[in-house]
């Protein structure tokens, strides 16, 4: 590995290096969620729970423990954490159906998580409404200071904004062999954060559905092995 190539985060551990959008400060987190420090919130995108159910009902089979994996990724970014509010950015259940399809002890689960915080629900495409059965409340985007977060990242001029639904995914050369991880895209404007699902995949941040979005440069944090790197964006491949 090149220092050109990849750089670490500053020393070792599950957390990228802090920075600002707006009036505020992020840090990255290994686990895809994205840590907001002096709001104490935690938030993730693209959980995408129970989509291993729904390919199964159309004869897509795939080993059903997605949603166990995700919730359990989520946990563990809460306990390190301790936030006081969750806000997760959409597409947290995979279809309308999905939230019926959750086994009752990841329910359970997801109840003891949302305990002693707040917890918001921002629609998604694949879920644009959410039971109170969920739990916490739902709603269509939320602001905080002057960044908006909301699931699909709009590609206009001005404002700040947090965003999910792309799954942005960076494909890099480390070591001498090609590696392809879920990333954060960042920029002076806007963070188009990583999917947590387990089977949520992920779009190459050179597929014209970025362009838009990053006129003003872009900054790629890669999920890697035990931290995050941030890439060069020269140095970004194509699938």
């Amino acid at each position: 590995m090149t220092v050109a190539a990849a750089v670490p985060a500053k020393g070792p551990g599950e957390t990228g290096e802090a920075f600002m959008l707006g009036r505020l400060a992020l840090v990255p987190d290994l686990s895809a969620a994205l840590w907001l420090p002096e709001e104490r919130t935690l938030v993730v995108a693209d959980l995408h729970l129970e989509k291993g159910s729904a390919y199964a009902a159309r004869g897509v089979m795939l080993p059903p423990y997605d949603s166990t994996a995700t919730l359990a990724a989520l946990a563990a970014a809460i306990r390190r954490h301790q936030p006081a509010r969750v806000i997760a950015l959409g597409d947290s259940f995979h279809d309308r159906d999905a939230e019926n399809r959750l086994a009752p002890e990841m329910r359970a689960g997801l109840t003891a998580m949302q305990q002693g915080r707040d917890w918001v629900w921002i629609t998604g495409n694949h879920d644009p409404a959410i039971s109170r059965a969920m739990g916490g409340e739902s709603m269509a985007e939320i602001v905080i200071a002057d960044v908006t977060l909301r699931h699909e990242p709009a590609a206009c001029e001005g404002g700040y904004e947090i965003a999910g639904h792309l799954h942005p995914a960076a494909k890099v050369r480390m070591r001498g062999r090609a590696i392809r991880r879920r990333c954060f895209a960042l920029s002076a404007q806007r963070c188009v954060m990583p999917a947590m699902g387990a089977y949520a995949g992920g779009l190459n941040l050179r597929d014209a559905a970025f362009r838009p979005l990053f006129r003003e440069g872009l900054s790629a944090h890669l999920l890697g092995d035990g931290r995050l790197f941030r890439i060069d964006p020269r140095l970004l491949l194509p699938d």
